[in-house]
């Protein structure tokens, strides 16, 4: 035993580095890839884009009810058996969503593909950090943050060109061969620690799981259908927040007081970890709120098709690629709050830049605030992703990776709900502030209104006529009203990342924490 567990140690971490970068890059990717097929999955379904969402959301809030078991699942099956079997389950998902005939069927599968996904994520994060050691751990976090970071960028762009020149169903399907390629690297290149090894009779707190799957289920219940129930005007979406709010402190309760509980709360006495987790969120809901609504911007008000609207964010890619090199390369000559900083900043001026936009931009209008974007995004999540788990011991990782992956899906969840509720308001808001231009008393409106009816009137009636130039009119005012709701909401995600910057305060210096904890 000891022999086999001295040749595992030998293993170069690079080849584990590649294994878990494949499945955690797959499971990342399957998060935005669906993004610009939406359209197209919800014309095959028969379905409102509004219900449609439900294929995005479903798999986020599946994963996230798995993350918080990462750690008894380890200790239940071995960490390595327990990364691989989620791998096999993930990939098996992956060939029924593609083979998906109706949205019930889709949204199931998609439930299923988050419950073999979301252990992924966390469990890659843990292994990665443990195979280098500390004075490496940021390069670590480079790669592992250029994934993260690179793949949500990739998804639309490669599930536009997968719609487009093949079909929705492929976004799914060519998930099969790299999760084979995952599992059977991860079976040659990955070695379980003495404590990640399998461990007899684990327990587990099965009312604080009961409450957790309540809560999370009913609080995206009320995420995604809240919008078209009038929210807090619908009795039965108060009641179903009412049920997520009341289970959410049953679940944190049962937390404090069991012995055997699911997730170690203790890592919230480490105030790294607290103050990281809490940027990562807000990171992390602007990051999945932009890559939501930003292919349905281009596709239905610009005119692009899907894999159009994916490419424009390709400089999102290039922008991270860059922020990755940057910070491993200066991250010891550098303070990481002058690197957060600047990720936060340049998050909101993206923002900002979008919220200017306008129906005759020009590709460059789009490729800019992509770039700074994507140099942002990945900034802000490498250096944090590094700074959170810098103080936290290699046997609690898995535990501390699983709590700050729920929360950081909850995030996700939240903030790709939130975007589509203020398009459709900010939507209704500016249509019932311009209707009232039109108005024969508008001179403008008048003018156009009689020159569009002369033109109609060369194929039709004066009544035909006088009703289609109407039509048109309002059909402009209605893209004009979208327009300015698409502004207003990056303009709002743009001013969040902004009031992330004081929370940088809060953190002590490092050279000077790590000199007191020597002494």
């Amino acid at each position: 035993m000891e022999n086999t567990l001295q040749n595992n140690k030998e293993i170069n971490p690079w080849l584990t580095t590649i294994a878990v970068m494949i499945a955690a890059f797959m499971f990342v990717l399957d998060g935005t890839i669906a993004n610009v097929a939406l359209p197209q999955m919800a014309g095959s379904f028969s379905s409102s884009n509004d219900e449609a969402t439900w294929i995005l959301t479903s798999y986020l809030i599946a994963s996230g009810i798995v993350v918080p078991s990462v750690d008894w699942f380890s200790k239940l099956l071995g960490r390595k058996q327990f990364f691989i079997g989620c791998i096999l389950i993930f990939t098996i998902a992956s060939l029924f969503c593609g083979m998906s005939t109706s949205l019930d069927m889709m949204i199931l599968s998609r439930v299923l593909q988050g419950i073999g996904g979301g252990a992924l994520l966390p469990v890659s994060q843990a292994i990665l950090l443990e195979a280098f050691p500390l004075e490496k751990r940021a390069l670590a976090m480079s790669i592992f943050g250029f994934g993260v970071v690179v793949a949500p960028v990739i998804g639309p762009i490669l599930g536009g060109w997968l719609t487009d020149n093949w079909s929705w169903n492929w976004i799914f399907f060519i998930n099969i061969p790299f999760g084979i390629l995952a599992a059977v690297t991860s079976k040659l290149w990955i070695y379980d620690p003495p404590y990640a090894m399998k461990q007899k009779n684990p327990k587990i707190d099965f009312i604080g799981f009961t409450f957790l799957i309540v809560w999370l289920v009913t609080f995206q219940v009320f995420l995604d259908k809240g919008n078209n129930a009038d929210w807090f005007g619908s009795e039965w979406i108060c009641w179903t927040f009412g049920v997520s709010m009341v289970t959410m402190v049953l679940f944190i309760y049962s937390q404090i007081t069991q012995k055997e509980s699911i997730i170690d709360l203790s890592v919230f006495k480490d105030k790294s970890f607290v103050l990281g987790t809490l940027i990562l969120v807000i990171a992390n809901m602007v990051l999945y709120a932009s890559t939501t609504i930003m292919p349905l911007f281009l596709q239905n008000l610009i005119g692009y098709n899907a894999f159009w609207s994916g490419y424009s964010l390709m400089p999102r890619g290039f922008g991270s690629v860059l922020a990755i090199f940057i910070y491993s390369i200066s991250n010891r000559m550098v303070d990481f709050r002058i690197f957060t900083a600047i990720g936060l900043l340049g998050l909101g001026i993206s923002g900002l830049m979008f919220g200017f936009l306008n129906l005759e931009m020009s590709m460059i209008s789009i490729i800019i605030p992509n770039f700074l974007f994507g140099f942002s995004v990945g900034l802000t999540i490498t250096v944090l992703t590094t700074v959170s788990m810098e103080t936290i011991s290699n046997a609690k990782m898995t535990n501390a990776s699983g709590v700050q992956n729920l929360i950081k899906n909850l995030g996700a969840a939240i903030g790709t709900s939130l975007v589509a509720t203020m398009v459709s308001r900010y939507s209704q808001a500016f249509q019932h502030n311009l209707v009232e231009f039109l108005n024969p008393q508008n001179t403008v409106y008048a003018e156009k209104l009689s020159s569009l009816t002369s033109y109609f009137c060369q194929f039709d009636v004066y009544a035909v006529a006088y009703q289609k130039a109407q039509g048109m009119l309002y059909n402009e005012l209605v893209q004009q009203a979208t327009l300015c709701a698409y502004m207003e909401t990056f303009r709002v995600w743009g001013i969040i990342s902004f009031v992330c910057l004081p929370l940088l305060l809060l953190y002590r210096n490092r050279k000077k924490a790590k000199k007191q904890t020597t002494d």
